[in-house]
C-alpha cells in the first residue's frame, strides 16, 4: 500500500505547504507517457514540473488511457491515418489500491497507479484504471481512449475522474484542502464531496475550477436525465441537482455548473478572463472568474545552449546553436517527407492541434499568392505543418490533407505527423518563426508560442490568448492585424489572410534576409521576454497565491 509518508521527496516549501488535488483529463509530463491530446495536457505537465521544482504539496489526479489519444499515421496516399495502440508503462508503479466507485448503476472497479515525482521531476501523479480482471469487458473500455466520442462513455469517463479521484485521496487518508478541477471534466468530485460533507458552502470552500476555452465544444454538456441514469450524481436526488446547481432547460453543462459550485475560478489568460466573464456573467449563483496567465516550464522546454549564448551576448553562439537545431529538425522532417530543408532558408511553423478555428489553411487561402511567395527565390521560406485533429472531426482532418495534396509538389512545404511531446520541441527549436493564425477570441491562450519564444523562434500571431501580454510587433513579435469583429467569418478570413501574407511578402522575409542585425534583436527580446512572466513557476505560484488562498 503507497503511503502518504514516501509521495514527495521534498520537504514542502512554507510556501506552497496547503495540500491541494490537481484534477486533469490528460498530462503531457513527458514522450514516453502517451495520455494527452494538446494544450490542456501541455499546461498540466508544466504545471506538475512547475509544483515539483517550487515543492509544492500537490497531487496530480488523471486517467490511465489504454490507447492513448491515438497515434497519428499516414495511409497508402499519404493523407492522415487514426490508429488505436494499446500501450504499456513500466515506469509507473501498481499502488495496489483497487476500489469500487458507481457508473450506471453498476459497479465498476478501479486501480491507482503512481507516478513518482523521481520519473519525470513532477509532484507525484496517480492515474486511475478500470482496465482490470475485476471489471467487465464495457467496464474495462471506460479508460480506453481519451475523449471517447460515445456520449456515455464520455460520462463514465468524467465520474471515473472525479469521485475516482476523490474516492482515491479518501483511500489514502489524505487531507486535502483544495481540489482543482483543471477544466470541467472532473465536476463529479463535487457531487462526491456534496454527499460527503452534505453542505454546499463546505463543497465550496474546497473547490476551484479553471476554464480553458470559449468554444462549445470544450464546455461539455448533457441531459439531466442521461447524467443521473449514468450515476453522475453520487446518489443525490433530482431535487438536490435542481437545488444545488439549477441546470438550465434539463441540460446540465460543465463549465456553468463548475461555476456554481466552486468558491473560485480562473480564465487562462487576461483576455480570457474577460471573455469568461462575459459568456457567463449573465448566469446566477455563478463564483467569482478571474485570471492566471498559462505558462509553460522553461527548465524542459528551453534549450540549455541557446539560454547560455543569449546570457553571455554571444550572437555566434546563438545562431550557430539555431542553425544546428534547424538541422536536427529537418532531419526529422526528412525521415518522414523525403524533403530536405536547409539551415540558413527561415523556416515558419504552424504546430498545434487541428480545429477549424485555429486555421491550419489560412495561408493557404489566397493560393497562388501563397505559392508566389513559397517559390520566390530571393526570400526563399520553408513551412512546416504539424498537429493532431480530434479523430472523428472529419472538418480538421479534410484540412490536413487538404495542406498535404496542396504542397505535395513544394519541395519547401511539408505537413508533418506525431505531434507530441518530442515533435513539438524540436519544431520549437528548429524553427525562426511560429505562427499562430486563431480566429480571435476563440484561443483561451495558445501556450506553444510561449515555448517557441524560448527557443529562438519568434511568434508570428493574431493578438489572442497570452499573446497582447507579451508581443510588441517588431521587437519580440509580429502581429497579424485583424479584421473588424462586425464581419462575416468568411471576410474576416479572406481579410486576416490577406494580412498574414501581407506582413510575410513585405515585412518579415525580407528583414530575416536583408537585415539580420534586427533579426536577431527581435529574436532576442522573444528570448528574454518570455521568461519569467511565461514560466510555469509563476503559474504554479500565482494558483497558490490567487485560487488556493
Amino acid at each position: 500500500m503507497t503511503k502518504l509518508t514516501d509521495l514527495f521527496p521534498y520537504a514542502f516549501d512554507e510556501r506552497y505547504k496547503k495540500p491541494v488535488a490537481y484534477f486533469s483529463m490528460e498530462f503531457a509530463v513527458d514522450q514516453p507517457l502517451k495520455i494527452y491530446s494538446g494544450g490542456l495536457g501541455f499546461l498540466a505537465g508544466s504545471h506538475l514540473r512547475s509544483g515539483y521544482e517550487l515543492k509544492q504539496n500537490m497531487i496530480g489526479i488523471g486517467i490511465l488511457w489504454k490507447k492513448g489519444y491515438y497515434d497519428q499515421e499516414r495511409n497508402q496516399d499519404q493523407t492522415l491515418r487514426v490508429n488505436f495502440r494499446d500501450k504499456d508503462y513500466h515506469f509507473l508503479i501498481d499502488t495496489h489500491i483497487v476500489f469500487p466507485i458507481t457508473i450506471h448503476g453498476s459497479r465498476v472497479y478501479v486501480k491507482a497507479y503512481l507516478l513518482k515525482p523521481e520519473v519525470f521531476n513532477t509532484v507525484p501523479l496517480f492515474l486511475l484504471t478500470t482496465d482490470i480482471p475485476e471489471n467487465d469487458y464495457l467496464a474495462q473500455t471506460i479508460s480506453h481512449r481519451l475523449y471517447d466520442p460515445n456520449e456515455t462513455t464520455r460520462i463514465a469517463q468524467s465520474i471515473l475522474l472525479g469521485i475516482g479521484g476523490a474516492k482515491l485521496l479518501d483511500v489514502l487518508e489524505r487531507e486535502t484542502e483544495i481540489y482543482h478541477m483543471n477544466e470541467g471534466h472532473a465536476l463529479p468530485l463535487c457531487f462526491y464531496l456534496l454527499d460527503k460533507y452534505k453542505s454546499l458552502l463546505e463543497v465550496r470552500k474546497r473547490v476551484v475550477f479553471t476554464t480553458h476555452t470559449p468554444e462549445k465544444a470544450g464546455n461539455e454538456e448533457h441531459s439531466v436525465p442521461l447524467l443521473n441514469s449514468m450515476s453522475f450524481f453520487n446518489g443525490l436526488t433530482q431535487k438536490q441537482v435542481d437545488e444545488y446547481v439549477q441546470p438550465e432547460n434539463g441540460v446540465l453543462n460543465y463549465t456553468l455548473t463548475a461555476l456554481r459550485l466552486a468558491r473560485r475560478a480562473n480564465g487562462v489568460s487576461q483576455l480570457h478572463g474577460e471573455v469568461s466573464r462575459k459568456m457567463w456573467g449573465d448566469y446566477g449563483s455563478i463564483c467569482e472568474i478571474t485570471a492566471i496567465t498559462n505558462a509553460q516550464n522553461k527548465t524542459y522546454w528551453s534549450d540549455p545552449a541557446m539560454d547560455k549564448a543569449l546570457a553571455e551576448g554571444n550572437d555566434q553562439a546563438l545562431i550557430a546553436r539555431k542553425k544546428e537545431l534547424k538541422y536536427k529538425l529537418f532531419r526529422t522532417v526528412a525521415n518522414q517527407t523525403g524533403k530536405l530543408f536547409n539551415e540558413n532558408v527561415l523556416t515558419m511553423v504552424w504546430a498545434r492541434r487541428f480545429a477549424a478555428y485555429k486555421r491550419a489553411n489560412l495561408l493557404l487561402a489566397d493560393y497562388n499568392r501563397f505559392l508566389r511567395i513559397a517559390q520566390n527565390a530571393k526570400y526563399p521560406i520553408q513551412i512546416i505543418w504539424a498537429g493532431k485533429p480530434y479523430p472523428e472531426d472529419y472538418n480538421a482532418i479534410n484540412i490536413f490533407n487538404e495542406i498535404y495534396w496542396k504542397t505535395k509538389d513544394l519541395p519547401n512545404c511539408t505537413v508533418v505527423t506525431g505531434y507530441e511531446l518530442w515533435l513539438s520541441g524540436h519544431l520549437k527549436k528548429g524553427s525562426d518563426l511560429w505562427l499562430n493564425n486563431p480566429r480571435l477570441y476563440h484561443e483561451a491562450s495558445g501556450t506553444s508560442g510561449m515555448t517557441a519564444a524560448m527557443n529562438g523562434s519568434i511568434n508570428v500571431s493574431i493578438p489572442d490568448g497570452w499573446v497582447p501580454e507579451f508581443a510588441q510587433h517588431g521587437k519580440n513579435a509580429f502581429i497579424i492585424p485583424t479584421a473588424n469583429d462586425l464581419l462575416t467569418t468568411e471576410s474576416k478570413d479572406k481579410l486576416e489572410g490577406n494580412a498574414l501574407l501581407d506582413l510575410l511578402e513585405h515585412e518579415i522575409i525580407p528583414m530575416y534576409y536583408e537585415q539580420p542585425a534586427k533579426w536577431r534583436g527581435i529574436m532576442k527580446a522573444s528570448m528574454s521576454g518570455v521568461s519569467p512572466m511565461f514560466d510555469s513557476g509563476r503559474m504554479a505560484d500565482e494558483y497558490y497565491t490567487k485560487l488556493y488562498s
